[in-house]
């Protein structure tokens, strides 16, 4: 008989904890979240939490990994060939994430406590919000080989100028935050990211 791998994680278990991680954030917020609390909340020992993660944060950032895959698959963005209508796609399901009471709980405290604590800020780089950026410079290389993108356009100033817009005006709250938004932001960078005559008609006679 095998004795028990005690490293291997129970999915039921890891299931449980992440559910409840991402419950209590968005009760008591982070600050106050512990170790202690999602154990009691998942009905299992602390030793098992930190058996599979090293912090609170980086339980934190799985569960809000999870729920990205959930509900939206594979962490690339769609390529219909449609470059416009892909990033209209993308925009508008950030907004309607925003707009959910729990998650717009939950990315506020994550937000907050993010600037304070460089462990945190990191694990939220690395595992969410650098592979998202990395996911849609790509779509925009796509669109570039496509001729949809001038060829000088700097791709991380594009991601900045797609995200940034509803960031802050879900951060700051200055004005509603609408499909009809996402689809304006995505109007401006696409005017930023035009190819100029020169290179849309090389690419047609390329074509």
């Amino acid at each position: 008989m095998k004795t028990p791998n005690p490293t291997r994680r129970s999915e039921r278990s890891r299931q449980a904890i992440l559910s409840a991680a991402f419950d209590l954030v968005a009760e008591i917020g982070y600050a106050k979240l512990t170790v202690e609390a999602i154990a009691a909340r998942a009905g299992v020992g602390k030793q098992t939490i930190y058996r599979w993660w090293p912090s609170k944060g980086a339980v934190f950032v799985e569960a809000v990994l999870d729920l990205s895959r959930d509900e939206r698959g594979e962490l690339a963005l769609p390529d219909t060939g449609d470059l416009r209508a892909d990033l209209r796609g993308v925009l508008r399901a950030i907004v309607d994430e925003y707009n959910d009471p729990k998650l717009d709980a939950m990315s506020r405290a994550l937000s907050a406590e993010a600037l304070a604590d460089p462990a945190l800020n990191s694990e939220i780089t690395g595992r969410i919000l650098g592979p998202i950026l990395e996911a849609t410079r790509e779509r925009l290389r796509s669109a570039r080989r496509a001729g949809q993108v001038a060829a000088d356009a700097d791709l991380s100033v594009a991601v900045e100028l797609l995200f940034g817009p509803v960031y802050h005006r879900w951060m700051l709250r200055t004005n509603p935050l609408t499909h009809e938004y996402a689809d304006t932001v995505v109007e401006f960078a696409l005017r930023a990211l035009a190819p100029t005559q020169g290179e849309s008609d090389s690419v047609s006679v390329k074509g």
